[in-house]
């Protein structure tokens, strides 16, 4: 005993101080595209291996680029393959919002000669750019999370996984969540065994067709009020199993979804993230943006 206290004292604290601090890594995030050195064309497109990126022309005659980050699975092709260097890879992981609208991001090159859609022109605003008050939001939110989950259902908040067809690389990373590191217990988190006793539901996974019902009849023994949580890409887009005959697809075409966690697989602080805004703790970042640009 007296050996593994004085282990401890040793080793410290290892347990992140995310979503206090802001964390940065090596890990890679969500792509960013250059608007001014976009063209429109379909080369990245044509080399994504989930169709999260498509290129097509509006009733005007424009051109519009569009990636949807709920199918992305982040592997850089489109950074390769895009020969003006508009599209780079970013570290940035905090992407979960309650809309799958505000996953979509476009670019729209409208001609030269189109003086009123010239005119209707938004400004081009960066997507998912940290802002100092939503920080001190997050960090907020992490303070008294625990306290204020006790106080809205009486006990911590207990939390259903289920995965519906995943290729078990969201489920390690939610499995992370649970060590020292992570520790989401330290916010009144818990995981559960039995649908009825939790209150909201972890999906990971393109839902497949066998596991459709089963999914459908957690959902039905959870007890109100209940949320429910897509993670990955799979289970907020379809991700690279989109189309197949053996899913039936994302997780909004059975369920609805409350908030969306894209990634492939999204890091724990990103799961975090997504359980606080579930929470209504805090504002996503996440915003749909279309930037318009003259061709």
């Amino acid at each position: 005993m007296l050996n593994i206290i004085r282990t401890s004292l040793r080793t410290g604290r290892v347990t992140v101080p995310y979503p206090e601090q802001s964390e940065t890594g090596a890990c890679r995030g969500r792509p960013h595209i250059d608007p001014d050195r976009c063209d429109g064309s379909s080369t990245c497109a044509e080399v994504c291996p989930s169709g999260a990126i498509a290129v097509t022309r509006t009733a005007s005659g424009a051109r519009r680029w569009q990636l949807d980050l709920a199918r992305c699975v982040f592997c850089g092709l489109c950074e390769e393959a895009c020969p003006l260097g508009a599209i780079r890879m970013s570290a940035d992981f905090e992407l979960a919002t309650r809309s799958r609208d505000d996953l979509i991001v476009g670019v729209t090159h409208v001609p030269r000669d189109t003086s009123d859609a010239r005119e209707e022109n938004p400004p081009a605003v960066a997507v998912g750019s940290a802002t100092s008050a939503g920080r001190e939001d997050l960090a907020a939110s992490g303070n008294y999370l625990g306290s204020r989950i006790r106080s809205l259902l009486k006990r911590s908040l207990h939390i259903r996984h289920m995965a519906a067809g995943s290729d078990n690389s969201c489920d390690w990373e939610i499995a992370h969540l649970l060590n020292p590191v992570y520790d989401v217990q330290r916010f009144g988190i818990d995981f559960v065994a039995s649908p009825r006793h939790a209150d909201l539901l972890l999906v990971t996974g393109a839902v497949t067709r066998h596991l459709e019902p089963a999914l459908r009849a957690t959902y039905a023994a959870m007890p109100f009020p209940r949320l429910v949580v897509a993670v990955g890409d799979e289970a907020c887009g379809g991700g690279v199993l989109q189309g197949s005959y053996a899913v039936a697809g994302s997780v909004d075409r059975c369920l609805p979804v409350d908030v969306y966690i894209p990634g492939d697989p999204p890091r724990p602080q990103a799961i975090i993230q997504g359980l606080l805004i579930a929470l209504d703790r805090l504002e996503p970042k996440m915003k749909r943006v279309e930037l318009r640009v003259d061709a």
